[in-house]
């Protein structure tokens, strides 16, 4: 054992365990059919082999987001994305190794808008449907499931469904997106005279290209307009 060294000036040392803090990333991208989630397959125990979530360990002086941005830049090449916190979790069993808290984050990605690339203690990445997941390291099925509560109890009163859309979309793949997601159908009629109706899904000039049924007309949302009534009290409901 190694000699006790002081701490830094400054730098207070506490007579109580200190638990070590992570990040875990749930990142969702739409497929056609089907929600996915980005998973890494670990390259060192614990769990060595198995398929988990992006994420690792918080810095000294790292914030708790820049750690999860940094850590699903490096074990698997993604971005700039939607993020957003989601739950912290402590249950004291939850890592073979010590006593570790894990804030997790959700994210939504647009499936095309980025190559996977693993890195530091990843072995690969891809993406798995929800309905078809392997099993899983540590507790992360149940941060996935949180995620994807979160995901469909906030997309009926926040336009964050937008972000697994590509810019400009069908109003058909607007629909879809929310049967996905909600896990029902919604009846088109209905659902297209609602969503016009908040004046914030704009029509264009443009029509889908490369199909073979009669194309449809492109529509964009209008994010700076939805910023704008926010700060007014509107209300984004589906």
């Amino acid at each position: 054992m190694s000699a006790w060294t002081p701490p830094p000036p400054g730098r207070h040392v506490y007579e109580y365990p200190r638990p070590a803090v992570a990040v875990d990333c749930v990142v969702l991208g739409l497929d056609t059919d089907d929600l996915k989630v980005l998973l890494i397959r670990r390259g060192v125990d614990p769990w060595k082999g198995a398929w988990a979530l992006p994420g690792g360990f918080v810095g000294e002086r790292e914030g708790l987001e820049a750690a999860a941005r940094r850590e699903l830049a490096e074990e698997t090449g993604i971005g700039e994305v939607f993020l957003e916190q989601l739950y912290t979790f402590g249950e004291p069993d939850r890592d073979p190794r010590h006593r570790v808290i894990s804030v997790a984050y959700y994210a939504l990605a647009k499936l095309s808008d980025f190559k996977l690339t693993a890195g530091t203690d990843a072995a690969g990445a891809g993406w798995h449907p929800l309905s078809k997941l392997p099993a899983l390291a540590f507790d992360h099925a149940a941060i996935i499931d949180a995620a994807v509560a979160r995901l469909r109890g906030k997309v009926r009163y926040a336009p964050i469904g937008f972000e697994l859309l590509p810019p400009r979309f069908t109003l058909t793949q607007l629909q879809r997106l929310y049967e996905i997601i909600l896990e029902r159908e919604l009846d088109k009629r209905n659902f297209r005279k609602k969503i016009l109706s908040l004046d914030l899904v704009i029509e264009t000039d443009e029509k889908q290209t490369g199909v073979r049924h009669r194309a449809a007309r492109l529509y964009r949302f209008d994010r700076k307009k939805y910023d704008r009534l926010v700060k007014h009290g509107f209300e984004f409901a589906i």
